[in-house]
């Protein structure tokens, strides 16, 4: 097995999987493609969280980009000697992984909050609340509740969708990073196994 490889291949779907987590975060911010509920900040709390942008986005581009720098064929490490250097190159890369996990831990943990709690949208007495809090996220399950919510329309299906996908973004992050600690650890006692003169495509 080539921890190099398998790195890399960890770090280019980190890259997809934050790009996805940004987009999904920013889209909360427009129900329905309008401006109007965050300026008059009538967005769920957690929205501004920004729990895709920075945790599940901008904190996975740093070990990401670590991870796909560790098959450069330049890399000679932190002691001078290309096998040392590899090998503490890949217990470093540990290091990202831990920064990824946090990052994508806190994505999953807020995007979990956020569909427990449901939107803040204009009920059927035309009050501004959040008006399934108190479910314990038992509305996830009945739909036929989502119509007490008149503003922004479909705000409930708006949510639950971009929640979700946050929630499973993180999570497949959270996992990526976690088996990057176990191959950066791997790497890092049994060698780095790619010479200089192999190349790989992921």
């Amino acid at each position: 097995m080539c921890y190099g490889k398998c790195a890399r291949c960890i770090g280019h779907s980190l890259v997809w999987l934050a790009i996805l987590c940004i987009v999904a975060n920013i889209l909360l911010y427009f129900p329905n493609g309008e401006t109007k509920y965050a300026s008059e900040n009538h967005l769920s709390r957690f929205v501004w969280f920004f729990s895709g942008i920075v945790g599940g986005g901008l904190l996975i581009f740093f070990p990401a980009f670590v991870f796909i720098g560790l098959e450069e064929d330049d890399c000679c490490g932190c002691c001078g000697h290309e096998n040392c250097g590899k090998r503490c190159a890949m217990l470093s890369s540990v290091l990202a992984a831990l920064l990824g996990i946090a990052g994508s831990g806190y994505c999953v943990i807020v995007a979990a909050l956020g569909l427990a709690e449901g939107p803040r949208c204009l009920d059927t007495f035309g009050r501004w609340n959040y008006t399934f809090a108190n479910t314990d996220g038992q509305y996830l399950l009945d739909t036929s509740t989502w119509s007490q919510c008149i503003e922004p329309k479909h705000v409930v299906e708006w949510n639950v969708s971009l929640f979700s996908i946050l929630l499973a973004l993180g999570g497949i992050e959270f996992i990526l990073c976690l088996i990057q600690v176990i191959n950066g650890t791997m790497g890092g006692i049994c060698g780095y196994c790619c010479s200089r003169q192999q190349r790989y495509d992921c």
